[in-house]
């Protein structure tokens, strides 16, 4: 838990909004990080956190925001973030990019399976085990709740426990 609140907060060094890019593989884009991290960027005003998906083969006729390709990457300068979401192994194009992204001082970000390359590119990096207590799925959410958690609020036990009256509805008294 405290380790996805780290790495959470990390992605408000983002000085930008669409300077948080989020980059997955080819087989697996993060597009359901990237949904949440919009709403937490809009619910908590952290503009910064505005995520740009940044996708391997963006079809041409596709909206703006959904033709980001790996391109940017390349664009990527000091005070952008780049969070590469990537349960399994990094393919060796991105770890490319990352390198070159990480020498223009982009801080790179992951969430990812144990691939030992992109740790050694990432700044910080949270490392979820297939076997470990966390799913992947459910540390892409805690990792966006903590993004916008507000500083000196109850913390993220408090939003999931906020967020949960929110989805199982009102208490009924017995």
């Amino acid at each position: 838990m405290e380790r996805t609140r780290e790495l959470g907060l990390a992605l408000r060094a983002t000085r930008s909004p669409g300077g948080l890019l989020v980059v997955g593989t080819p087989c697996d884009e993060p597009w359901h990080l990237t949904a949440h991290l919009s709403d937490e960027a809009r619910l908590s005003g952290l503009p910064q956190l505005t995520p740009t998906l940044v996708r391997w083969a963006p079809p041409e006729d596709a909206p703006a925001h959904l033709r980001v390709g790996l391109s940017r990457i390349e664009e990527a300068r000091r005070g952008e973030t780049l969070f590469v979401v990537a349960e399994d192994k990094a393919p060796d194009p991105l770890l490319e990019r990352l390198d070159d992204a990480r020498r223009t001082g982009t801080t790179i970000l992951a969430l990812d399976g144990g691939d030992p390359e992109l740790a050694g590119l990432a700044h910080d990096s949270l490392v979820l085990r297939s076997d470990g207590p966390l799913s992947f799925d459910g540390a892409q959410h805690l990792v966006s709740a903590a993004a916008g958690e507000p500083p000196g609020r109850a913390g993220l036990r408090g939003r999931l426990a906020r967020l949960l009256d929110l989805v199982s509805g009102p208490r009924i008294a017995d």
